[in-house]
């Protein structure tokens, strides 16, 4: 990943040509590479606020391909991958804290202050494989909000996966690719969605067969529409999760936690985890979140599985 600067010069003054220019180096990369470990560590997170939207999706579109072919390799084994993040000044700073407040919030969220971090991990993942295991029974989830969210999909066929710390850290979260053409309604998201170094605020999306065919932000709808219309699949749900790291509570305007916090959901415009069954393509993948811990709930097949930000029907 190249310094944050470099991509700042090449939004704003770089060629329409430049900005589309996909790297044989970094295809081969893709191609080759045996494991990708991504480690986060912004000096600056507002480098990118102030470029122009429209060549940020133009930049973003230009590496589909790359990212595709990421997808396919990680959907057949041959690559593995991870992610997770340094603190910096500049994190602490976004999360209201000082550095030594946010070393301590990563380290709890990362259950790295446990007496035996690994075992805490393997009890996670079995207390979500009960949860995997009863949604991968269902067909029709429906999600409720008092903020106006009342969404429909059909997951019948795709299979739900259980993240447990094995590429995500931290981790916490059960997901799946909801049936391309199925997600109807609308959704509110209660937090920032953050995405390439900017900040939409009250972003609201409707759903008409599968498709987003109303996006507004009070704050960065301009970015969130060019985003949304940089390719064909940009519009459609590639992922829905809901987050099971109780852990977390408090909004840091970082997504690698934000979309873990417990009791929450989140959904992703853009390309699909390709091991769900997911099949929408997109150089956008987008986690936009949904708090549903006072009055949210979830419906799977007529039966009320989730409210209030916890599970009810899991043993």
């Amino acid at each position: 990943m190249q310094p944050a600067i470099l991509e700042e010069l090449l939004l704003k003054y770089g060629s329409d040509e430049q900005l589309k220019y996909v790297s044989p180096l970094d295809m081969q990369t893709i191609e080759t590479m045996d494991v990708d470990i991504w480690i986060l560590g912004d000096i600056n997170t507002r480098t990118l606020t102030n470029v122009d939207p429209a060549r940020q999706a133009l930049r973003s579109a230009a590496g589909l391909p790359m990212w595709k072919r990421f997808l396919e390799r990680e959907a057949k084994n041959e690559l593995r991958w991870m992610a997770t993040l340094f603190p910096t000044e500049a994190y602490a700073q976004d999360a209201d804290m000082s550095l030594i407040e946010y070393e301590d919030f990563v380290f709890r969220a990362c259950l790295l202050d446990q007496e035996d971090p690994v075992a805490a991990w393997k009890e996670i993942e079995q207390k979500q494989q009960r949860v995997v295991d009863m949604l991968n029974a269902k067909k029709k989830l429906r999600v409720e909000a008092p903020n106006g969210t009342d969404l429909t999909m059909s997951v019948e066929g795709r299979k739900w996966i259980n993240c447990c710390g094995r590429i995500n850290f931290p981790d916490g979260e059960v997901f799946t690719g909801p049936v391309e053409d199925s997600v109807e309604g609308t959704i509110v998201f209660d937090f920032p969605a953050v995405w390439m170094g900017r900040e939409c605020k009250g972003v609201k999306l409707r759903f008409e067969k599968g498709r987003v065919v109303e996006a507004t932000a009070e704050k960065g709808q301009d970015f969130l529409l060019k985003m949304l219309d940089q390719d064909k699949g940009a519009r459609r749900v590639g992922e829905f999760a809901i987050a099971c790291n109780y852990g977390i509570t408090q909004f840091t305007k970082n997504t690698l936690f934000d979309e873990k916090i417990g009791g929450t959901v989140h959904l992703a415009v853009g390309s699909g985890w390709l091991e769900t069954g997911n099949k929408n393509e997109s150089a956008l993948h987008w986690d936009m979140i949904c708090d549903l811990r006072n009055g949210g709930r979830i419906t799977a097949d007529g039966q009320i599985i989730y409210e209030n930000g916890k599970f009810t029907a899991i043993d």
